[in-house]
């Protein structure tokens, strides 16, 4: 279960640095960050107790994996509009 949680939680890290990325822009790297552990505790399949307990024993985690996503974001190639 705990593997699962994990797996769930980086699948949610990617989505949500992608997500803050377009509600906010370049810059303002706190607040993104912000929204982005928003994102992935909210998004959690678990009642809210249980969110709020998942959220402060992986913090850390769930820091590090939402820091690389924003490296894989970043690594990705920019593609501009015409």
């Amino acid at each position: 279960m705990f593997s699962n949680l994990k797996k769930k939680i980086k699948e949610l890290a990617k989505k949500a640095v992608f997500t803050a990325e377009a509600e906010l822009g370049s810059g303002k790297g706190q607040e993104k960050k912000s929204l982005a552990i928003s994102y992935v505790v909210n998004r959690l399949p678990f009642p809210p107790i249980i969110k709020t307990i998942v959220s402060v024993l992986l913090s850390s985690f769930i820091d590090d994996v939402i820091e690389i996503s924003v490296d894989y974001m970043n690594s990705l190639p920019k593609t501009e509009g015409e």
